[in-house]
């Protein structure tokens, strides 16, 4: 009995061996994949022409161009103006800004636009036909008292000054949350 046992145990063991060796594991390994993660950016300037005629005379359109430009290869993003206006420049002069500058609602001399990513420069005007406007009610009163001896312009003449932003738009569904990201 224990031969007949012996037997059959190396008989089950043979047929286990032969049945492990007939049997084949498919594999296979691929290349590796390497992620080289870049990183996104956003590149403006504002720029505008130098010797400008900014000398103000009643009635008078002066030519000022500012612009801001979104350079190549910046991510889509929110891009804002911000105008700020000394105290008497709205009894001197008047400006419209250009098309395409939406107002931000709660935001004194804020604007802003919605620029899609570029693989150019993209340059957007600030101001409606590039000039401001004198105001025909200005007299020569008015002049003299923003003026020195000299005929330059002293702490009281008018001033327009331009600033410009940018914020990614990824992630910032609205101009408000991302005027947030950049509050001066």
């Amino acid at each position: 009995m224990k031969k007949a046992l012996f037997i059959m145990l190396s008989a089950a063991l043979i047929v286990c061996a032969t049945v492990a060796g007939t049997l084949a594991w498919l594999t296979d390994t691929t290349e590796p994949v390497v992620n080289t993660f870049t990183v996104g950016d956003i590149n403006i300037t504002l720029t505008e022409s130098e010797n400008l005629d900014l000398k103000m005379v009643p009635g008078r359109t002066i030519t000022k161009d500012p612009k801001v430009t979104v350079k190549k290869g910046s991510e889509a993003c929110w891009l804002f103006v911000k105008v700020v206006k000394s105290g008497n420049f709205d009894s001197f002069m008047t400006f419209e800004m250009a098309d395409g500058w939406i107002a931000l609602s709660g935001y004194a001399g804020v604007y802003y636009r919605n620029v899609d990513a570029t693989n150019a420069d993209t340059g957007f005007d600030v101001l409606k036909d590039n000039k401001v406007m004198v105001l025909e009610t200005v007299t020569k009163t008015m002049l003299e008292g923003v003026k020195n001896a000299d005929g330059t312009p002293n702490e009281n003449a008018p001033t327009l000054t331009f600033t410009a932003y940018a914020v990614q738009k990824d992630g910032i569904n609205d101009a408000a949350t991302a005027w947030g990201k950049v509050t001066p």
